[in-house]
């Protein structure tokens, strides 16, 4: 069966079990405001010691449906997700786990939403510091509007959704085909400078599958992806990355379904259980 991308309804990863509904009544109306309760639904890996979990909780950060991470909200603390909660009663995760729910959330108050995969960009440059971010569709404008729930220190307050310093994956591929961005312009804190066209392969890729409404996790690797690391991709692979990077700048979703469909860029079935 072809793949229907719908974004006001949710993928294989976002969907919601009728017994968890309860969780999303009285959401805020504004999508903003929605971002921002699913910024304060999950807390960052590195602020467990601080706050005195066990270090099991770390594994949290590698669920990926919609419908663990609520069912580990609702043990946590059972109450509706925009009600103000502890630090220590948040999911542990990345920004991945706070755009899926925002796209969740925005959802369930009838704001189509897409999750994106990206960079955190700097001075001009791409780090090596990934970013996932959400966009909502605004009927008015006729556009999509572009958010990011970067995961805050329990320590910080307010919730940081800027516009700016982020590009998904796509755009960053693009800019480095272009030129305008060189391996020495990415500021790696645990990497080799090197490495930088790969990560921007990698995520280009995992752009495509969350337009293609399968948010997998940072670490996800699928496809051509190992041999990629290893260098062992031929130079037609880049070039497919090239036409994934522009359907993604297009959004256009026959086209989008019709590359996930492709072997090479296909999340395998197995993946999603």
């Amino acid at each position: 069966m072809a793949l229907v991308i719908d974004y006001l309804q949710s993928g294989p990863l976002a969907g919601v079990d009728a017994a968890q509904e309860w969780m999303l009544q009285d959401l805020p109306v504004d999508p903003i405001e929605i971002c921002s309760v699913a910024q304060a639904l999950v807390v960052r890996p590195a602020d467990v010691p601080a706050l005195g979990l066990p270090a099991h909780r770390l594994d949290e950060r590698n669920i990926r449906s919609v419908r663990e991470l609520l069912a580990v909200l609702a043990q946590l603390y059972p109450e509706p997700l925009h009600r103000p909660r502890p630090s220590a009663m948040r999911v542990v995760g990345t920004s991945r786990h706070a755009a899926v729910l925002a796209s969740t959330l925005l959802r369930a108050r009838g704001f189509p939403a897409r999750v994106r995969a990206g960079f955190v960009t700097r001075g001009g440059h791409v780090t090596g510091k990934d970013l996932w971010g959400t966009e909502y569709w605004n009927s008015r404008e006729q556009r999509w509007i572009r958010t990011h729930t970067e995961v805050q220190s329990h320590e910080a307050t307010g919730a940081n959704l800027a516009l700016g310093g982020f590009l998904s994956g796509g755009e960053a591929w693009q800019q480095y085909r272009g030129g305008l961005l060189t391996q020495n312009g990415h500021e790696y804190a645990e990497t080799d400078q090197a490495l930088g066209p790969i990560e921007i392969s990698y995520t280009t890729v995992r752009d495509l599958a969350a337009l293609c409404q399968v948010e997998m996790l940072p670490d996800d690797m699928w496809g051509r992806m190992a041999q990629v690391h290893a260098g062992r991709t031929p130079a037609a692979y880049d070039n497919l990355i090239d036409v994934t990077a522009s359907a993604c700048a297009r959004g256009n979703t026959a086209d989008l379904a019709r590359l996930f469909s492709m072997a090479d860029l296909a999340v395998p079935r197995h993946m999603l259980s």
